[in-house]
């Protein structure tokens, strides 16, 4: 029987996002389309592989099936397309790379425009989340993370500065009007901008000095969201709305406009940077190897 390789990678596709509207976002098509290719194969291969209702879409015992032996079976020619590609005078093809936001604003900046230099068939599609969890999330092929846990048949390598640290600032305005702390204890008596991770958590503010770490729980009445809207905190910090405290790079060219000015800096926390994670596998997919290869190359 002949059907379309496109066909059935709609159907693998939807089978795992569980649906055809995530399949639609994680493969950049759209749901119509998915739900059309899976009905050409169903029709071609006579028999029934997902059960539709309005609010789920889940394998029938055929589907379940037929994706058992076709996932490994898509892998591998995937597999086998990629080998080709590497006799390619330059790699090509799409590299998809989950990042914090901070990776994206302070890092990728000196990494991105040189990479598309050296490879112009490959295409970069940067996924920046404020929420960052699974890196594989959105079909990305890696990610960058700021800890280096991992978890089996995973690899990490260094990507970008290798030390970086946190940075607590005010507007002169500030600091003229409310004075300046001389301990990171002193800022339980002024006003921060807090930041809240996805999950609810504000965490407190962390410092240290000559081995001697402290954990202090700020307030304030400005909270952001961690990552998408730590622009907000600092505009709101050059308003004079309150103390921030984020990576240093971040507040460097407000420092350098004179537009705030850095406190409490013995006691800013410096931190391992960031790094690529990547899956153990034989076969790494053209593009990822050259952006590996490119970032192993770059001085940290």
């Amino acid at each position: 029987m002949n059907l379309d390789f496109a066909l059935l990678h709609a159907v693998v596709s939807v089978a795992k996002a569980g649906g055809f509207r995530e399949a639609a976002r994680i493969t950049g098509s759209n749901p119509s389309r998915l739900s059309d290719a899976v009905r050409r194969a169903e029709q071609q291969l006579g028999v029934r592989l997902f059960n539709r209702t309005t609010r789920t879409v889940t394998l029938t015992e055929a589907g379940r099936a037929l994706i058992e032996r076709l996932t490994p079976a898509m892998s591998e020619i995937d597999a086998a397309l990629d080998a080709v590609n590497q006799f390619r005078s330059t790699p090509g093809g799409t590299l998809r790379l989950n990042v914090p936001v901070s990776a994206s604003r302070l890092v990728l900046p000196a990494i991105v425009p040189a990479f598309l230099q050296r490879y112009p068939d490959i295409t970069l599609e940067i996924v920046a989340e404020s929420n960052v969890q699974d890196v594989f999330r959105e079909g990305c092929d890696a990610g960058i993370r700021y800890d280096e846990c991992l978890e089996p048949d995973m690899v990490a390598i260094p990507i970008g500065p290798r030390t970086q640290r946190f940075a607590a600032a005010a507007s002169p305005a500030y600091l003229q009007q409310h004075g300046r702390p001389s301990h990171p204890r002193d800022l339980m008596q002024h006003r921060c901008i807090r930041g809240r991770y996805a999950n609810g958590v504000i965490p407190a503010w962390e410092f240290e000095r000559d081995g001697e770490t402290l954990r202090v729980r700020v307030e304030g009445s400005l909270v952001v969201s961690i990552g998408g809207a730590m622009d907000l905190a600092v505009e709101s910090a050059v308003q004079g709305s309150g103390i921030v405290y984020l990576f240093e790079a971040w507040l460097h060219p407000a420092f350098e406009q004179g537009l705030l000015e850095p406190v409490l800096e013995p006691w800013w926390l410096s931190f391992s940077g960031p790094w690529l994670y990547y899956h153990d596998r034989r076969l790494i997919p053209g593009p990822l190897r050259a952006f590996i290869d490119f970032i192993k190359q770059q001085p940290t």
